[in-house]
């Protein structure tokens, strides 16, 4: 398993007062760190201890995110005075109700 594909994400712990280094793909695991660039070093080192042990006992390796396949469609529930309110701003704009709510979401 290429560790590389994850996705990393290094964030400012101001209470802890140093970097934690996080991946989506392994939730419950951290890195702690006073560098951002040791942080990143840490979480890496940690995942890949991880997908190790968990190719050892045989067990399932999440999938980098990078890799998955989107369909670009998913289904949101709004209130009526929320779905109202955005079918008024698409036709004011000319545009479609899928337009204006992903140019929403986009930005």
């Amino acid at each position: 398993m290429e560790i590389s594909k994850y996705s990393y994400r290094i964030q400012w712990s101001e209470e802890g007062g140093e970097y934690i280094g996080l991946c989506a793909e392994f939730p419950s695991l951290s890195w702690l760190s006073k560098s951002q660039q040791a942080a990143l070093r840490g979480i890496q080192k940690l995942v890949s201890d991880v997908v190790k042990d968990l190719q050892k006992s045989e067990e399932p390796i999440p999938s980098p995110l990078s890799l998955q396949n989107y369909s670009g469609k998913f289904v949101v529930r709004v209130t009526p005075q929320v779905h109202r309110k955005l079918s008024i701003e698409a036709a004011e704009a000319g545009v479609s109700l899928n337009r204006i709510i992903s140019q929403k979401l986009a930005s």
